[in-house]
């Protein structure tokens, strides 16, 4: 059946190392790339959302979040090492589940990547929109809609100065990358040694208000630990990225399997530290409605002068993850269209070797996002879209190792089985603990990507024309 047609592995393996893209990246810098992509709006904004969602175990929330992505990382060493293209989740399915799997994999990281961009975005500006407003910039001009204001206008413009950037050159990209991972992970360092003495067990009771599962509060607001853990889910993801950066890589068998699984395993120890610091340090009351939460938790100590620095370096150093998140929307819209689903005058690759037409229109689509929407409703339509694509990674994980037991894999995931089980099955749970109106949404638009596959993607995939 035409719905079940797989991209034989030869074909897209073969495909990304006649791509055109520059192989320029080594493990140093995509481990920088993951690291860039996964520290950003989830512990510098997103804590205090979680904090709300499920008080104090909003720790138990960031573990019970780490060990479903290191699942999902742990099966995305695998594959990429395995297959080596650019189109990551994507590039995946299309080889092990099908067709039309793949394209719900490829829509729904559509919605991962846009909404996490414009998420990042919208974070990077609530730290830099008292900056601005200080030096005279209208504060109608900071925020969108939501929150009283005409237009995020900070968020808009922090997105068309990445592009720009990546537009330039990818080697280049994961030059400043870099410097700026160092300046991110000295600052979170530096809000521990600050706020890690000043903790109260007082401040850890009760522990878990809110219960475990998923309820809605008189309020209207569903919280639960794991609530709070399908939000706070957002911080740990960013590893993916790496995964798109295969056909970038010089040595994609080792260097994609370090990037991955060190990212996440660095990024973990930080997160549960950073966590436990703000969470003793003041009560979540305090801190749960902030756009700046970890600053606001210096000032309240005293440490205006640390504050500052803090919000100074997260405006410096939250681009890396819209760089990281950008970066691998545009490589897998490249993919995309190389396979025909999209237009093929995207994937042209620009003299500097990027894929600069599409860096361009996704960097449009996802700050008019960033300029209107608000924060906690964007994050956790992101998750859903990663959440799905999680889940897809996990089955192809088990179809692999039952179907090509014997298959050359550089990486091989230790007890690989359990592993993709452990993925599904988290991924799935957090998927339907997330707010009814997330599913609601994410429903609609698997609903209309179904609908866009039906009416054009079927009949112009590569597979249908050969």
């Amino acid at each position: 059946m035409s719905w079940m047609r797989r991209k034989p592995i030869d074909t897209a393996a073969s495909s990304g190392q006649s791509s055109g893209l520059a192989r320029t990246l080594s493990w140093p810098h995509l481990l920088a790339l993951g690291v860039g992509a996964i520290v950003g709006t989830g512990i510098l904004t997103l804590i205090g959302v979680g904090a709300d969602r499920a008080g104090p175990a909003v720790l138990v929330s960031f573990a019970i979040a780490g060990a479903i992505c290191a699942c999902a990382a742990l099966a995305y060493a695998e594959l990429s090492t395995m297959l080596p293209a650019a189109g990551s989740a994507y590039s995946f399915s299309f080889a092990l589940l099908g067709e039309t799997i793949a394209w719900i994999v490829g829509w729904s990281l559509v919605l991962e990547y846009s909404l996490v961009v414009a998420t990042v975005a919208v974070g990077w500006s609530g730290y830099a929109s008292p900056l601005l407003v200080s030096l005279g910039f209208p504060p109608l001009l900071t925020t969108g809609p939501d929150a009283g204001g005409l237009v995020n206008v900070p968020a808009i413009v922090i997105i068309a100065i990445v592009a720009a950037l990546l537009v330039f050159g990818t080697r280049e990209s994961a030059r400043l990358n870099s410097v700026l991972v160092v300046v991110k992970i000295a600052t979170l360092c530096l809000f521990v040694a600050i706020a890690l003495p000043a903790f109260d067990a007082a401040n850890l009771d009760p522990f878990m208000p809110h219960g475990f599962a998923k309820a809605a509060d008189p309020d209207g607001v569903e919280r639960g630990v794991m609530a709070a853990a399908a939000i706070i889910f957002f911080a740990f993801y960013g590893f993916d990225a790496i995964s798109t950066a295969a056909e970038e890589a010089r040595d994609p068998d080792r260097d994609l399997a370090i990037g991955i699984v060190g990212a996440l395993a660095a990024c973990a120890v930080i997160y549960m530290l950073v966590a436990a610091a703000a969470i003793g340090a003041m009560p979540v009351a305090a801190f749960a409605n902030s756009p700046e939460p970890l600053a606001l938790i210096l000032r309240e100590l005293g440490q205006g002068d640390i504050a500052r620095i803090v919000a100074v370096a997260a405006v410096i150093s939250l681009p890396t993850v819209l760089l990281g998140f950008l970066y691998g929307q545009s490589r897998i819209f490249l993919v995309m269209a190389r396979d025909g689903f999209l237009p093929q005058g995207l994937a042209r690759i620009s003299q500097r070797g990027t894929p600069a037409r599409v860096t361009i229109a996704t960097a449009a689509v996802v700050a008019v996002i960033a300029g209107i929407m608000p924060i906690d409703q964007i994050a956790a339509l992101a998750n859903a879209g990663t959440l799905i694509a999680f889940t897809a990674v996990g089955s192809c994980l088990l179809v692999a190792r039952r179907t090509m037991p014997t298959a050359k894999r550089p990486f091989r995931a230790p007890a690989g089985p359990l592993v993709a089980i452990g993925a599904i099955a988290g991924c799935t749970y957090l998927f339907f603990s997330l707010p009814t109106n997330t599913l609601l949404f994410c429903g609609i638009w698997t609903a209309l990507g179904v609908l866009v596959y039906l009416l054009y993607g079927r009949r112009r995939s590569i597979l249908h024309r050969e």
